[in-house]
């Protein structure tokens, strides 16, 4: 009995869609520029194989802003997923 009420309570899953791709690319430009503006020391060693590339960033910088941008990626899709935008 109480499983059926907890399964029956259980939101339905998000699918991938390209939408759900392209928030998630744009969430994680953001977080890149802000941490472009906001890192006191963006090319600390170990350097990136291509630093131009990246912006100039050093490695913990593109793993903390990039790591940044997937948290606010994922609440944003999870949050439109609740309100039912996507």
């Amino acid at each position: 009995m109480l499983t059926s009420v907890l399964l029956a309570t259980a939101p339905t899953p998000l699918e991938w869609t390209p939408t759900v791709g392209i928030i998630m690319i744009i969430a994680n430009i953001i977080a890149i520029a802000y941490g472009k503006f906001t890192i006191e020391y963006p090319s600390v060693e170990p350097a990136a194989p291509s630093p131009r590339f990246f912006g100039g960033f050093g490695l913990p910088a593109i793993l903390a802003t990039t790591a940044f941008g997937h948290i606010l990626g994922a609440g944003i899709i999870l949050g439109l997923h609740n309100i039912g935008r996507i």
